[in-house]
């Protein structure tokens, strides 16, 4: 038996995504059950009897143990992943027999404790392992073969999903293989690819190339975990399905837009792969630009991902060039001793880089993207700042401006920075909050984990919050240039010391932006005791 739901997800399985009918996708229907005055109603997830195969290239790496497979794991426990219906494989160089390989993935399983400790070893039960090599086709015939086995006998077009959990150097060698050897025969076949995708214009062209003559655009699910963040997916609930939000969300209204990334701990053994592409490349390039295209797009047509994704094309197509006056760059004292990191590297570890969109709605406004590692705290927000109030009769610039934050990450929430008056006999004014704070307004709700929404989304053949092509192409042409610049040394790499703000410049910047910063506020996300 599978194993129940033991919180609500939003609707997320569509059987007529990315499929024929009868594709074998997976089905929601809703049933009623008990009758009279107090009858309730009961939502009962109907599968369609389709074997799914889910095979992890790397499943000895880093990646899979850390996201992959606990993203699956909790999928299983949610009831998403029935045992009749799925079966994993993971595939890697690595020797390892397979009680050694569920020990090292079962370990990054249960530690959440959110579900029993029983359901670990029945996921367990779901998965084998293949040892071979990345370049050898008997190895991947083999594969083939282990796959063909369990697909036999099913009545259903069996599916297959491939997810890459691989260093991108190696992404067209083993997209060939599979597309040699292990193609489905009667059913669909999907190959999810991590990030970076390639470093800089010529190579991601490259890349998408030699993917392009493989698959599809249909089969190839370019994931940016960023895409599935709860608060990420809210924006367009949140700016479309709010009247107040029309009439203000535009360049009358708003004086700027800042969407910061911040860490407060360093590469922690990860310099020598950092040190390569660096904080550009690593979390502006693709994160925050993906979150600055569904902040600044235009209605789409409907939630089709297609509609989606041209709206977030529209936005990219219309950033200027970024101008060397309206970029900072820096890197950490203490970046250098790292002994996977050059003596010489000038690789930035922090980056605030001002973008502006010339289109009707956004003319005008600064876009801020800021990232950074080893600084004062760990967060990522979308922070939208308004304008001041003409007539200022109660003195609120002294308080700060209006501001609408949406907070990624921690403690995910949305909140509206607002003036108030101060309780008491005098009518004097202080800055408050109108707060949706999630753990608190939903603390029976499970919010599911970026990697688990999207690898279900990969399942049902959603593609809206994964990257089109064209939308990588245009975000490399934004920043291709001033990576070459800064590669050139044209751009100074300016020190900061850990735990700081970094470098004082960025504020500076920010301010030349616009940016009126609130000295002295500081949200307080509620406590559940309260």
């Amino acid at each position: 038996m599978s194993p129940t739901l033991t919180a609500p997800i939003p609707e997320l399985l569509d059987p007529k995504a990315d499929g024929a009918a009868g594709d074998g996708a997976i089905q929601v229907q809703e049933q009623s059950a008990g009758s009279g005055e107090h009858a309730k109603s009961a939502s009962k997830k109907i599968v369609a009897e389709s074997c799914l195969s889910i095979i992890i290239l790397g499943a000895s790496g880093d990646l899979a143990k850390k996201k992959t497979f606990p993203a699956l794991f909790h999928l299983y426990c949610q009831g998403f992943l029935p045992s009749h219906q799925v079966k994993l494989f993971g595939y890697a160089r690595s020797k390892l027999i397979e009680e050694d390989f569920h020990r090292r993935i079962g370990g990054h399983l249960a530690d959440s404790g959110k579900y029993p400790a029983d359901l670990v070893t029945k996921f367990l039960e779901l998965s084998t392992y293949i040892s071979g090599a990345y370049d050898d086709d008997d190895s991947f015939r083999k594969l083939d073969k282990i796959i063909s086995d369990y697909e036999a006998g099913k009545d259903e077009p069996p599916r297959r999903l491939f997810y890459l959990a691989l260093p991108p150097s190696v992404y067209p060698l083993v997209a060939g293989m599979i597309h040699k050897n292990c193609m489905n025969k009667r059913g669909w076949t999907r190959i999810v690819i991590e990030k970076p995708f390639g470093k800089d214009l010529k190579s991601s062209e490259e890349l998408s190339d030699q993917l392009g003559s493989l698959f599809s655009e249909e089969q190839l699910y370019r994931i940016d975990h960023y895409l599935g963040k709860e608060i990420v997916q809210n924006l367009l609930v949140m700016r479309f399905a709010n009247r107040f939000f029309v009439p203000l969300w535009n360049r009358d209204n708003v004086a700027n837009v800042q969407i910061v990334f911040k860490e407060n701990f360093g590469t922690d053994g990860r310099g020598g792969y950092f040190d390569e592409y660096g904080i550009i490349r690593d979390i502006i390039q693709n994160h925050l630009m993906q979150v600055l295209c569904l902040v600044a797009m235009e209605k789409p047509l409907s939630l089709s991902p297609e509609h989606v994704r041209d709206e977030k094309v529209k936005v990219l197509q219309a950033i200027q060039p970024i101008q060397d006056s309206e970029v900072v760059i820096g890197q950490y004292e203490g970046y250098r001793d790292d002994p996977t990191v050059s003596d010489e590297s000038l690789t930035p570890t922090f980056a605030s880089v001002v973008l502006r969109i010339h289109n009707e709605r956004w003319d005008g406004v600064p876009f801020i993207l800021k990232a950074g590692k080893a600084l004062d705290t760990r967060k990522a927000e979308i922070r939208v700042q308004f304008k001041d109030v003409p007539g200022d009769i109660f003195k609120c610039k002294k308080q700060g401006r209006n501001e609408f934050v949406m907070r990624l990450q921690p403690s995910e929430a949305m909140y509206m920075k607002l003036t108030v008056k101060q309780p008491g006999l005098e009518m004097s004014a202080t800055q408050s909050e109108l707060d949706l704070s999630y753990r608190q307004r939903y603390q029976d709700v499970v919010i599911p984990e970026a990697y688990e929404r999207l690898i279900l989304d990969t399942i049902r053949g959603d593609q809206q919050h994964f990257v089109r092509r064209d939308e990588l192409q245009l975000s490399w042409e934004v920043f291709t240039p001033l990576l070459e610049r800064i590669e050139a040394g044209k751009i100074p790499v300016i020190p900061y010391k850990q735990g700081s703000r970094g470098p004082p410049e960025a504020d500076k910047l920010a301010e030349e932006q616009g940016y009126v910063r609130t000295h002295g506020y500081i949200w307080i996300p509620p406590s559940l005791k309260d």
